[in-house]
């Protein structure tokens, strides 16, 4: 009998356990969507959430061969776009979004994985920091401006 209730309570405490994780790492992964940016402001990526946290950097791979093979600038899954839209301002100053507070750093973090995308690519959008206008603007001009800069040859 005491064997039973022994069994019994260490399989309550590991599903309290269980549960008390999966609502740290609910509420982790929630984090990783930084207030401040634009996708903090929408329901999902270009792709629905849960496949671009599995998939991101095969898009990124296969718009890195897009890109540099075949000049092909401005789409869904540019590298420019993800820092468009995923960094924040502070004091209207975009944060490099691979600082470890930031969308990609704190994610690359939390996964244990090397982040060198930004060894070559810039962290910031080009033009530094924007007033709150600005600010609003380029919020308003969303993934369209992206795509004719992309085609003009701008940005990264």
């Amino acid at each position: 009998m005491a064997k039973v209730l022994m069994r019994a309570s260490l399989v309550a405490v590991s599903l309290v356990w269980v549960l008390a994780a999966q609502t740290v790492l609910a509420a982790e992964v929630k984090r990783y969507v930084v207030e401040g940016s634009r996708a903090a402001e929408l329901d999902s990526c270009v792709e629905p959430t849960e496949r671009m946290r599995r998939m991101h950097f095969e898009f990124i791979k296969h718009q890195r061969i897009s890109t540099v093979h075949e000049g092909i600038r401005g789409t869904k899954y540019s590298l420019a776009g993800c820092v468009e839209c995923h960094i924040s301002y502070e004091e209207q100053q975009p944060q490099p979004i691979d600082r470890p507070d930031q969308f990609c750093g704190a994610c690359h973090a939390y996964a244990a994985v090397d982040l060198n995308c930004f060894d070559c690519h810039a962290s910031v959008p080009n033009g530094g920091g924007l007033d709150a206008e600005a600010q609003a603007a380029h919020r308003a001009a969303g993934v369209e401006k992206l795509v004719q800069s992309g085609r003009n040859g701008e940005g990264h």
